[in-house]
């Protein structure tokens, strides 16, 4: 306790702040204002059934995990799975995947108080905990440790970014993560990167998102996508963060016949309108997924203004142009569109997703351009050489199989644990 005391303390001076900043972010999504009470282990929901425990901050980890989820469902069917989120996008995500599935469970984690992390132990006595990715709250697995609750680390990655970031903390940081019963991580640098901070019982596993398949209900609607574009050739800005959209508009200005589409995905959907504003002050027809409409010649930018859909928008291009990468943000994941033979131009910014990116461009599956501009051309490129085009959609597709298997391995991981435990599944 003593070197998470001012950790606490900081917790404690900073919830105001904390609470203001929700409120503010409520401002452009009111959803942060829902189930308040769950960030303070308050829950109207209980379990029915023993629980394993899934951390899965937001959408990306939520994706992550839905083939785990399903893999702990088949292995031990008498359970069910909470999933717990800090945004109100990754909990949508989990209903987008789950539905109404009475065996996966939604709430919000609390605060990284240690009373609050006790509240939340007591109310859902999990079994077994899983952290998707790398978010680790110091207070919350020191109480599950306290209580012999084995938590995997699971799909971990660790940039050399973030990795500078705990070594300013490096003794919170190796108790920390010595709390941990085991990591499974993407990549040997990552494995690297988290036992030289301490971690312990650390194995490379792969990387879960390669063993997401493209459901068939999305490919069916990428073709009904591609019917509203009526033969047009199409460039998807894939998941674009804040700043990146401007960029690109200019570059399609600058560059695309009128005859190309663009496809504009947002990553957050509290910036829809945002985005929709930016196109229309630029003087670009624009027209909406939800308009339902099919998609008129003098249309240039199509907004993907949906959830949940990024199978479907990969199937309906045929170029896609990586959000994340542009400005640094560090990428966001390229699996998909890999999955479905789209070839993918990254920028600069990919640190996030550094090997699976370096191998993709290395297999042909993916180009990197320096800049928007450089991007755009690129990809106009592959519009206009056919043969270029479907090899890289092969290798894509062929990358995306070759890394299968992830999930497999960190399930054998899991069933050690579990075995281990003095109240295992």
């Amino acid at each position: 306790m003593p070197l998470r005391l001012p950790y606490t303390l900081l917790w404690l001076i900073a919830l105001p702040l904390v609470l203001l900043r929700l409120a503010w972010r409520a401002r452009r999504q009111p959803a942060y204002l829902r189930h308040v009470g769950e960030r303070f282990a308050r829950y109207n929901v209980r379990p029915a059934a023993p629980v394993v425990w899934i951390h899965a901050v937001s959408v990306g980890e939520t994706r992550a995990a839905e083939p785990l989820v399903r893999a702990l469902l088949a292995r031990w069917p008498d359970h069910q799975v909470v999933l717990t989120h800090m945004t109100p996008t990754g909990r949508d995500t989990s209903r987008a995947l789950f539905g109404d599935d009475t065996r996966v469970l939604r709430v919000y984690l609390p605060y990284d108080i240690g009373f609050l992390a006790t509240r939340f132990l007591r109310h859902f006595r999990p079994r077994l905990a899983v952290i998707m990715e790398t978010e680790l709250w110091p207070n919350l697995l020191a109480c599950c440790s306290a209580r012999a609750i084995p938590v995997m680390l699971a799909n971990a990655r660790l940039s050399e970014r973030s990795a500078g970031r705990y070594r300013r903390w490096p003794r919170l940081t190796r108790v920390t993560l010595g709390t941990l019963t085991a990591v499974g991580c993407q990549t040997e640098a990552d494995a690297d990167r988290l036992a030289a901070l301490g971690a312990h019982g650390v194995s490379v596993t792969g990387n879960i998102k390669f063993d997401i398949a493209p459901p068939a209900d999305q490919i069916a609607l990428g073709d009904a996508f591609r019917a509203r574009f009526q033969g047009r050739p199409v460039i998807l800005a894939a998941s674009t963060r804040e700043g990146e959209e401007a960029l690109i508009l200019d570059a399609c200005i600058a560059h695309c016949p009128g005859n190309v589409l663009i496809t504009l995905v947002p990553r957050h959907p509290q910036r829809f309108g945002e985005v929709a504003a930016l196109v229309e002050s630029r003087g670009l027809k624009l027209q909406r997924r939800s308009d339902g409409a099919p998609v008129r010649r003098e249309t240039r930018v199509w907004l993907g203004d949906s959830m949940g859909e990024m199978f479907a928008y990969y199937a309906a291009a045929d170029v896609a142009l990586m959000g994340g990468s542009w400005l640094p943000f560090g990428g966001q994941n390229l699996i998909e569109a890999c999955a479905v033979g789209t070839p993918v131009v990254l920028g600069p910014h990919t640190y996030n997703f550094g090997q699976v990116a370096e191998q993709a461009v290395t297999c042909g599956a993916a180009l990197r351009a320096a800049d928007v501009d450089g991007g755009l051309c690129a990809a106009l490129a592959l519009l206009g050489d056919t043969a270029r085009r479907d090899a890289a959609g092969v290798a894509g597709h062929e990358f995306a199989q070759a890394h299968r298997g992830a999930t497999q391995r960190t399930m054998a991981i899991l069933e050690r644990l579990a075995a281990g435990a003095s109240h295992a599944p």
